[in-house]
């Protein structure tokens, strides 16, 4: 409790102040700079000459806010203007970690902003390409900020479990809110002719958009979400660049930081554009297959994405079946050691994976893959025992097991008669017997001569151990023998 309180006495308010300049590299295939600093959002370019637009205030003063018309109070000819000073009065940015401060001027920007809404949303005003332009500038001078530290930056704590802790709520939602649905409200619109918009919502707009989803408010995340997804459904020209700037997310999380908020919510993205993919798939998706998704199987936070890069996996195996043995041989390369729950989850990704594979691929990857089931299977942490036994429960791996049983039966063996003679747990021990006897009764004659070379194994295995101690007790005996004589020599 008294860290949880830390925790969020630490945390600091967002700043409405543009951030330094941070180190930025150059994204491949592009002009356009990645911005790596992982807690800042820096305005573009279109933002700050857009800074002229911003009503001006004396210092320390709040700013001032004129009182519109409604749009249904002017005439039609004049709502364009209207929108675009409604736009200007939008753009004042406001410190919402005092709620006393200016609140006069937060509602009344915050009603401004909800009327902006409803004429984007209803079409009722035909925008313009300078109100476009005006429109994602507001927009970009809100949202794009410097986040706030993250939990672990304030107490250099391990990345915990969302579900674990309260999540970071930012102050500034009601008003952020209604600038993604503007935002959102834009890009869906059928007004919206991508040949003008993408001038404005460019290569540089979508990767600060990208930057945002280091936000700890999921609130936050779940809308930049849905605008990411749109922007790729609509703006197929942003499409490659979108896939690649994801990737490279992905990279310097995996290779370096394995902190980052939003990969489940990326993930989710990238889970409805494979879904989407072409056939036959382009090498270029194999690629990010083997680079990207199955590599994301390492970092230890992995249980907080599984979910949705599971998704991803199958949804490969599925568009193509000949991915399997190269998902299947990924997935045992990253095999977790000491992880229990995260051995797990690997188990439950399998299973899916596995039920779309066909038996060729099957046949290419059964024997390192049943080697690992089989430590599985014998594990004395008794939910990894129980999953990798559950996995019989599958008829269509079952039906594989059987085609190849010659091969897997005496890899598996030894497991399940470990588990019969001593496993600690009765729910193991009672599943291995139900295992067990589906063997017995798929092929009795494999099953005794797997029966009768496991014995001769664990006889051998006895002898052996029977001649190393024997061997122990000469050496002690001629040991001690030699220490007598010696004694006796000094005595003498």
């Amino acid at each position: 409790m008294f860290t949880k309180i830390m925790k969020r006495g630490n945390r600091k308010g967002p700043k409405s102040e543009a951030a330094e300049p941070a180190a930025a590299a150059a994204v491949p295939g592009s002009n356009v700079t990645v911005n790596h600093a992982s807690r800042t959002a820096v305005p573009s370019s279109g933002a700050a000459a857009g800074a002229h637009h911003l009503p001006t205030s004396p210092a320390g003063a709040a700013p001032q806010i004129e009182s519109l018309p409604l749009f249904r109070d002017v005439p039609v000819a004049e709502r364009q203007a209207l929108f675009l000073r409604k736009l200007q009065i939008c753009a004042m940015i406001f410190d919402f970690s005092d709620t006393l401060k200016s609140a006069r001027e937060k509602e009344m920007k915050r009603q401004t902003l909800s009327e902006l809404v409803d004429v984007v949303q209803s079409s009722s005003i035909r925008l313009g390409e300078s109100v476009q332009d005006e429109l994602v500038r507001t927009v970009a001078v809100n949202i794009f900020r410097c986040l706030p530290p993250a939990s672990h930056e304030n107490t250099g704590s391990e990345v915990t479990d969302p579900e674990e802790e309260d999540p970071y709520l930012d102050p500034a939602w009601p008003h952020l809110q209604l600038l993604y649905e503007l935002l959102l409200r834009y890009v869906i619109s059928s007004d919206t002719d991508t040949k003008v918009a993408k001038r404005y919502i460019d290569h540089s707009f979508v990767l600060r958009i990208l930057d945002l989803f280091e936000s700890e408010d999921p609130r936050e995340r779940e809308y930049l979400k849905t605008i990411l997804h749109r922007i790729y459904g609509k703006f197929m020209v942003h499409r490659p660049f979108i896939r690649k700037a994801i990737n490279n997310i992905f990279y310097r999380f995996i290779f370096e930081t394995e902190r980052h908020s939003g990969i489940g919510e990326l993930l989710e993205i990238l889970g409805s554009i494979i879904n989407g993919f072409a056939l036959p798939m382009k090498e270029e998706h194999k690629l990010f297959l083997v680079r990207a998704l199955i590599p994301l199987h390492k970092p230890k936070p992995v249980g907080m994405y599984h979910q949705q890069l599971s998704y991803c996996i199958v949804q490969f195996v599925e568009k193509d079946y000949k991915l399997a043995d190269t998902i299947i041989r990924g997935l045992l390369k990253y095999w977790p050691v000491t992880n229990c729950q995260k051995e797990v989850l690997f188990l439950g990704e399998l299973e899916e994976v596995l039920e779309a594979t066909q038996p060729a691929e099957f046949q290419r990857c059964m024997v390192p893959l049943f080697k690992q089931i089989s430590h599985c299977l014998s594990s004395s942490h008794f939910q990894v025992a129980e999953r990798a036994l559950f996995l019989w429960n599958n008829d269509h791996i079952v039906s594989l097991i059987a085609q190849n049983r010659s091969v897997i039966f005496p890899i598996i063996f030894e497991a399940l008669e470990k588990n019969m003679q001593g496993h600690w747990n009765q729910a193991v021990h009672g599943l291995t017997a139900n295992v067990r006897k589906m063997f017995l009764d798929m092929d009795s004659e494999l099953f005794e001569a797997c029966q009768l070379q496991y014995v001769e194994k664990e006889e051998n295995a006895k002898s052996l151990e029977e001649r190393r101690e024997s061997a122990w007790r000469r050496l002690e005996a001629i040991a001690e023998a030699k220490a007598a004589g010696e004694d006796m020599v000094v005595a003498n």
